[in-house]
């Protein structure tokens, strides 16, 4: 299931320049393949660092916590939730750097969930290589999203 960009402006409600997904490639209830273009006119690419412009690590697990929140939301009839947030993370790693050009694969899996929360095993790679991976804890809740408003 592709889903554009205007579909995850949808489903999210961060906007640019936060918003760190350009489309999701795959999606079932257990795993997402989404995608970023990385351009150098990315505004952290002015500060990080001039003259060697590297993506912050955080801003990859940032990519990879969005990319499990539409995960999450597609669990969405199976649990009511409303919202994904995000609640932490273990085992981070940043393998290579990313840089203006890349084409950024982020990719998540379902580990276990129990009631609302629920734990996720992720990764971006780069032309086929791991450049960061980390689990990450999250929790589904009900009530009324803010994602969605269109742009």
């Amino acid at each position: 299931m592709i889903k554009d960009i205007r579909e995850v402006l949808k489903l999210l409600p961060h906007r640019y320049p936060f918003l760190l997904l350009d489309r999701v490639l795959e999606l079932t209830s257990e795993q997402i393949v989404a995608l970023k273009n990385v351009t150098i006119n990315e505004p952290f690419f002015q500060g990080h660092f001039p003259g060697e412009p590297i993506m912050p690590g955080v801003l990859l697990v940032e990519a990879m916590a969005q990319a499990a929140g539409i995960l999450g939301l597609s669990r969405l009839s199976e649990t009511n939730a409303a919202a994904v947030y995000f609640m932490g993370m273990d085992r981070v790693r940043f393998r290579k750097p990313v840089r203006p050009g890349d084409q950024l694969i982020v990719k998540a899996d379902v580990l276990k969930q129990k009631g609302t929360i629920f734990k996720m095993q992720a990764a971006v790679y780069v032309a086929d290589q791991l450049v960061a991976e980390a689990e990450l804890l999250a929790t589904l809740n009900a009530g009324k999203r803010d994602a969605g408003d269109e742009p």
